[in-house]
């Protein structure tokens, strides 16, 4: 195995790419763009709303970036499908701006990744709807999602 290998690896099956979608939900929850960073390969290419990134240096910036504007990031990812070495999620956060003003994000991404589990492409749509402090439904301490708090489904979101 590579010292660059991020298992589960494609091939995924159902098992396989819904803990591919909670370990990469955990990473993006710890808020740390170093660690995140590494989930991807070295030339990966993004999508992210209307910003392409090349590079997993680009990349650990755009992370950087997002997480110093979007405060108190809470976030819930959830499989949508999956086939060989690619996987879809649907997601949704819980963050605040500087402000205190409060939104609800909600969007899709397409992953594919290497034979090493690295993520060589995402591709993400997402919107953001302004919401309450009392609207908020992610409540637990930041960092990773307790496994007993509900996923999106059960949600209903």
């Amino acid at each position: 195995m590579s010292p660059e290998s991020r298992p589960p690896l494609p091939p995924f099956d159902r098992d396989s790419a819904i803990l591919k979608v909670r370990l990469a939900e955990d990473g993006w929850n710890s808020r740390d763009p170093d660690k995140v960073a590494l989930a991807y390969t070295a030339d990966t290419r993004w999508r992210n709303r209307a910003e392409f990134i090349h590079g997993r240096d680009e990349a650990r910036a755009f992370l950087a970036r997002k997480w110093a504007r979007e405060l108190d990031y809470r976030l819930i990812k959830e499989l949508w499908a999956f086939d060989g070495e690619r996987i879809a999620v649907r997601y949704a956060y819980e963050w605040h701006d500087d402000s205190g003003n409060w939104f609800r994000s909600y969007g899709n991404e397409n992953w594919r990744f290497d034979a090493n589990g690295l993520m060589a492409e995402r591709h993400a749509s997402l919107n953001d709807l302004p919401i309450r402090a009392d609207e908020r439904l992610f409540h637990w301490p930041l960092g990773r999602r307790p496994d007993d708090h509900p996923g999106l489904s059960a949600l209903g979101l």
